[in-house]
């Protein structure tokens, strides 16, 4: 993997992320420069946005693509294919291969409701209909010894069924199989031999969990979403390379490491959050420049807001995703999402009560301001209102934004229901957007045990520098950093990403019993099928890291507490680190309590080159502000006449106390009263908030 260093002549690294409104490319040149390319989206075609970035960001620089991209050493792509496929419900027709007895478990559930109050809100509808769920006779008992042989009569007979019924895809989800995949080994081995052109998804190589539900329907789900998503992957690939291309692309999967389009396989499941994982890669390239592991994202663009913590320098993970009212079990970024963008559409409920989101307004037709025909009221449009956004042309002349119909389309929708000025209908949907923003923050640090003062709030996405100082000013945050190229934050952290991928094992003793020499037997097992893979990926064993955990908990709980540790078993350091998160988490610890592991992992990754920071020198000249114009400011200051200031004319260590805008290149930066702004020696922003 030598060639994903920068090289000479002239390369670079190109990152491409694809919104629900714009797609974003950002282009990393070995000299240091980085270039921003902003197209909107195609909804019906996300790779024709991807391609139209290429082609701008080509133009720009007097080349052709082919010439574009045979310069390039990493191409990386973060798709929301996955996602769209599922909660579109445009995914394959599936069928599912189970066990006697375990042809419900998919429809039965947990059998438990998330909301114990509501009764009435339907669970969304199984993926795969009870007639297409065919049971095969065969057992596998607690150890994984088989009690009774599969029968494969009954394998060949779910084949059958299943052609006469145009099943596209089929899951395989045998009893106990995450203990032994001998059984549904041997039911995909006979699969591919009747039906070779059905694709498979065999549980125990995808979600090896205890559990028959979330190892089923993680099954099904990737069952579902794969044809359509590795259907647009290997055309967008063929299509970068067939323009010159050399290597394949990688694609950020919901771990927030990168995977190569040839080592993905059928496994398209792990891109459910690609994209928004992104994340992960930019506060690590961020946190540099800030000096603190402390950091929370909240990643605001057209559709919604993504909010990550990054706690002593390490982003949480979980296992068990919710996605569309799904189940899914894949390691994935700890990523609290909220239907809150600049696209978020504000109206007034049948009560009277003035509501904003989750709806939005989506690329097409937009905020009505954009003017492709939308008229429902947006967040974006009530920042025209307000005077933040200014009128005219944006993204390199992509849209152009007109105040007359932003006024329009919230003084029909909102302030004249409720009686009052578009202003202040205006005003208050600012309000209720960053109560929202607000509320996200809280939720993945105070009801997590960790307190926001001692943490930097990172304003990303093309949205959240216009919220950040306000939101950080409510949580009593450190200080707010926005950086430079807000609005293309997660296209930035895909270039800044590791190769990843990550293995587990059920794996069941007591932390104090388990022998340092069992543990090694089972990761050795799972370090090597690693090594293998990093290998034929072209990573050297100095360009390779392999990190182990445990999953734990105490006697007879349900739930665990994921810890990394050592390559040395140490079980009283493990037990302090354990009861470290536990208190965190839930307040108190079992001082004697018993502890159990319940799985072991192995996280493994390919190390590439970090993004190098960008370095300014100093500038002792005062910043001079392009213009003055009316901004409502906050409910205290109502209406000021704002100094506008332009990035491209900032410098470091330049300082601005607010209120002040400062439009960028990809984001607009709104700082309240008594804000005060500094601009870093890396050329974004960094805010100390007044009261």
């Amino acid at each position: 993997m030598d060639s994903l260093a920068f090289a000479k002549p002239e390369s670079w690294r190109i990152g491409v992320d694809i919104g629900g409104t714009f797609t974003d490319l950002v282009l990393a040149s070995s000299t240091g420069a980085i270039e921003v390319h902003k197209v909107p989206t195609v909804t019906h075609d996300p790779s024709q946005g991807a391609l139209d970035a290429i082609a701008g960001a080509a133009a720009s620089r007097g080349m052709s693509v082919g010439d574009l991209l045979g310069r390039c050493t990493l191409f990386v792509h973060g798709t929301t294919v996955a996602t769209n496929t599922l909660l579109e419900g445009k995914g394959a027709r599936v069928g599912l291969v189970t066990s006697k007895g375990f042809r419900d478990a998919l429809e039965i559930r947990r059998g438990i409701r998330e909301n114990p109050w509501d009764h009435r809100t339907p669970y969304r509808p199984v993926l795969v209909p009870r007639y297409l769920r065919l049971p095969a006779a065969g057992r596998l008992d607690r150890q994984g010894k088989e009690i009774d042989p599969l029968d494969l009569s009954e394998v060949e007979a779910a084949i059958g069924a299943f052609r006469e019924e145009g099943v596209q895809a089929v899951a395989i989800c045998l009893f106990n199989s995450y203990l032994s995949g001998t059984h549904e080994a041997a039911a995909a081995e006979r699969i591919k031999e009747l039906a070779p052109d059905l694709m498979l998804s065999v549980s125990h190589a995808i979600a090896p969990v205890m559990g028959e539900y979330e190892r089923t329907t993680t099954s099904v789900l990737n069952a579902y979403v794969s044809p359509v998503t590795l259907s647009y992957v290997r055309s967008l690939n063929n299509a970068l390379t067939g323009n010159g291309l050399k290597s394949p692309f990688v694609l950020i999967q919901s771990n927030g490491g990168a995977v190569s389009v040839t080592e993905l396989g059928d496994t398209a499941v792990t891109l459910l959050l690609s994209g928004p994982a992104a994340g992960v890669g930019a506060l690590n390239y961020y946190r540099e420049a800030i000096g603190s592991g402390n950091l929370i994202s909240i990643e605001i663009g057209g559709t919604s807001c993504d909010v990550i913590i990054m706690n002593e320098g390490e982003v949480a993970a979980v296992d068990l995703l919710d996605i569309g009212g799904y189940k899914c079990v894949t390691p994935s970024v700890d990523l609290h999402t909220i239907g809150a963008g600049g696209g978020t559409i504000a109206r007034v409920d049948s009560a009277g009560f003035l509501q904003v989101g989750p709806e939005g307004a989506g690329a097409r037709p937009g905020p009505a301001c954009f003017g492709h025909g939308g008229t429902e009221p947006t967040i974006t449009d009530a920042q025209v209102v307000l005077g933040r956004l200014k009128p005219g042309p944006y993204a390199n002349g992509a849209l152009v934004i007109d105040k007359v119909l932003a006024e329009k389309a919230i003084g029909e929708k909102v302030a004249k229901p409720l009686g009052l000025t578009v202003e202040q209908a205006a005003a208050g949907i600012i309000q209720m957007m960053e109560q929202k923003l607000l509320h996200a923050v809280q939720r993945v640090s105070t009801e997590r045990g960790h307190n926001p003062e001692r943490f930097t709030l990172i304003a990303g996405g093309g949205a959240g520098p216009l919220h950040a100082a306000s939101v950080g000013r409510a949580l009593d945050c450190a200080q707010v950093y926005i950086p430079k190229l807000s609005g293309a934050f997660c296209a930035m952290g895909m270039l800044n990403a590791n190769i990843r991928h990550d293995y587990m094992r059920v794996l069941w003793g007591r932390l104090n019993e388990v022998t340092s020499a069992f543990l090694e037997e089972h990761f050795n097992v799972l370090e090597a099928r690693a090594v293998e893979l990093l290998t034929r990926e072209g990573f050297a064993p100095d360009k390779t890291a392999l990190r182990r955990a445990f999953d734990l908990r105490y006697l007879g709980q349900q739930w665990d507490v994921t810890i990394e540790v050592g390559k040395a078993f140490d079980p009283e350091l493990v037990r302090r680190a354990f009861e470290k998160d536990y208190e965190r988490l839930f307040g108190h610890t079992q001082p004697d309590g018993v502890i159990e592991i319940t799985k072991i992992r192995l996280i493994a990754l390919g190390l590439i080159a970090p993004l190098p920071s960008a370095r300014a020198d100093a500038v002792t000249a005062p910043g001079a502000p392009a213009e003055t114009r009316p901004v409502w400011v906050d409910q205290e200051s109502g209406w000021r006449d704002v100094p506008i200031y332009r990035g491209s004319s900032l410098g470091a260590g330049q300082v601005i106390v607010g209120p002040a805008i400062i439009d960028e290149q990809t984001t607009t930066v709104m700082i309240g009263c008594g804000d005060r702004l500094t601009v870093d020696p890396s050329g974004n922003y960094r805010v100390s908030m007044g009261q």
